[in-house]
């Protein structure tokens, strides 16, 4: 097995109406970084799509946004090309 850690690529759809919305998913995913399960990511209010990096597993992600109470549209990890609801 490789000591490497994979890291992965993922595109979430999140319903984001305010700059509020986004400022809650840029917190959590601020702090994931720094625990180090995420490498980078954007958060863009205006396509409402948020762009994740990281070694982070796709469930944990997702378990993150939606404590923030927002909407998750949809996820397309962008290593498999599957979208999750």
């Amino acid at each position: 097995m490789a000591s490497e850690v994979a890291e992965h690529n993922y595109q979430l759809n999140v319903k984001m109406t305010c700059g509020g919305c986004s400022g809650a998913v840029t917190r959590v995913l601020t702090k994931a970084q720094q625990e180090g399960v995420v490498s980078s990511f954007d958060v863009n209010l205006e396509t409402q799509l948020v762009n994740v990096r990281g070694p982070i597993e796709e469930a944990a992600l997702v378990e993150k946004i939606r404590k923030t109470g927002k909407q998750i549209i949809s996820v397309t990890s962008q290593d498999k090309a599957e979208a999750v609801v």
